[in-house]
This record gives C-alpha cells, sequence and structure tokens, in this order.
C-alpha cells in the first residue's frame, strides 16, 4: 500500500459533506418569507438585511463570550490569561461592527415609498424585540432588567437567555477583575478611575491591559456609531412616525444615543 488508498479528493463525487449541506443552504435560503401580497418588490432586501444582522449578532455573542469568559477565568484554571487572544477577538469584533454600520447603505437603497408598501404589514413585529442585540448590550456592560417587562411577544427560552445575560457577569466585569489581579483598587468606581489612570500613564508597565481597556471603548464607540447610523436611516425612512412596535421610532432610538457600555473609561479622558 502506497497510502493513496486513503486520500480523499476534493469534489462531488461520492462526498458526504457538500457546500450546500453544509452551510444548510435549502433551509438558509428558504427563511425569506414575504407577508405583502402582491409582493413588495423592497421586502426581500429588507427581510434579508436583518436576518443578516441577526447572524452577525450571534457571532459578535460567539466572540464577546469567549473573551468575557477568559477575563472571568481564573488564572490557573486558564493555564495563564491570555489577554493577546482576547484584543484579537475583540478586534474582530471591530471589525464585524463596522460592517454591521455599512449594511445600513444597503438598506437605504429602499425609497420610503417602498417600504410604506409593506410597512403595515409588519406590526406589532419590530427591531425593539430582537433578543440577541439586547443580549449584546447586556453581555458588554449595559445591563437593564426593564427590558424583560418591556419586550413583548418574548417566548421562555428567550426570557431565560435575557435573564441569564442579566445575572452573568459582563465584559466590563471581566475588565475589572484583570484590572484587579493587576494589583490596582477596583473597590470602587473612584478608585477604578485612579487605577486606570495610573495604568494609562505608565502604559509600558500595563501595555496589555491599557490595549485591553482601549479595545473595549473601541466596542463601545462603534456600537454607538451604529445606534447614531440607525436613527437617521429610520427618520430617513419614515421621519417621526411611531415604530411597528409600539415605540416612538426615531424618538426612542435618539434617547438611546447617549448610552455607553463603560462610562469610566470615557470619564478617564478627563481625569487624564
Amino acid at each position: 500500500m502506497d497510502g493513496t488508498e486513503n486520500f480523499v479528493s476534493f469534489g462531488e463525487e461520492g462526498a458526504l459533506l457538500t457546500y450546500g449541506s453544509y452551510l444548510r443552504l435549502p433551509d438558509l435560503l428558504d427563511a425569506q418569507h414575504l407577508e405583502s401580497d402582491p409582493p413588495a418588490h423592497d421586502e426581500l432586501l429588507f427581510i434579508t438585511i436583518h436576518q443578516v444582522y441577526e447572524l452577525w449578532f450571534k457571532q459578535l455573542l460567539h466572540e464577546a463570550g469567549t473573551v468575557r469568559d477568559a477575563l472571568v477565568a481564573t488564572e490557573a484554571a486558564s493555564g495563564g490569561r491570555d489577554l493577546w487572544f482576547c484584543r484579537h477577538l475583540l478586534t474582530r469584533m471591530h471589525v464585524i461592527e463596522r460592517v454591521l454600520v455599512q449594511q445600513v447603505d444597503v438598506l437605504e437603497t429602499m425609497t420610503p415609498q417602498d417600504f410604506l408598501e409593506f410597512r403595515q404589514r409588519l406590526a406589532p413585529a419590530s427591531g425593539f424585540q430582537s433578543v440577541q442585540f439586547r443580549e449584546l448590550e447586556f453581555l458588554s456592560g449595559a445591563k437593564d432588567p426593564g427590558y424583560l417587562k418591556r419586550f413583548k411577544g418574548l417566548t421562555p427560552v428567550e426570557e431565560e437567555r435575557l435573564a441569564r445575560r442579566l445575572e452573568e457577569p459582563s465584559l466590563w466585569d471581566g475588565f475589572v477583575h484583570v484590572v484587579g489581579e493587576a494589583g490596582l483598587d477596583t473597590s470602587s468606581d473612584e478608585a477604578i478611575t485612579a487605577s486606570l489612570r495610573h495604568v494609562a500613564h505608565h502604559r509600558s508597565d500595563y501595555a496589555d491591559l491599557w490595549g485591553l481597556a482601549e479595545a473595549l471603548l473601541q466596542h463601545d464607540e462603534l456600537a454607538a456609531a451604529w445606534r447614531a447610523r440607525h436613527v437617521v436611516m429610520v427618520e430617513r425612512m419614515i421621519g417621526d412616525k411611531g415604530g411597528t412596535g409600539g415605540s416612538s421610532g426615531a424618538g426612542y432610538l435618539r434617547s438611546r444615543l447617549a448610552m455607553k457600555f463603560y462610562p469610566l473609561l470615557w470619564e478617564l479622558r478627563s481625569a487624564l
């Protein structure tokens, strides 16, 4: 035997796995069902964009959860903390978040008139009900238990997911844990600010820690950029009309623009 008997060639002949079966393309491409009748041309675009957003949210949750787990784990359990890998995954999140902002450009190729052809069919569904988006906010550090009361139409599984995100450590909790591991005071917000000010003025001694702080701030900034881009798009599409889910539409979105995941990292700029 020369070993060639065990060689598996790439190709379709005799293959157990294909491109389509691996990606579940029949299911994926059958997931866009229009509500309009007769079909509105741009409804397919609207559905596709939002499904793609949910796929990216899933990936962001995957990356953010891995970073959080690495930060909160004890060093003994993790075999040493790999802050390089945490920053690497956060950088990947930054790239994805820039894609989220740019995807709004595709949605804006739809005119307000074309959107109105099918908008009423969407009620009471609303982007406000995106469970993964709220999970990402909770995991990042912006936890608001009130959302569980304001959400309508949640399944028991979705309620459990959000409740779990409220209880589990956030990225911020993981970061504060690592700051404390470095021998710095994290006993209060004031102490954390003083510790981060020390880190900022001694970057060569705390290079990994400072890099991690900047990566979290970048995540926060890009999330804010997406919210700002989103609200302008909504105003362009529907003006000051109310949201399909009963919210105030652009008014509600504008009220969220000032939200920050890591206010202490922003306030640090004033303390330097």
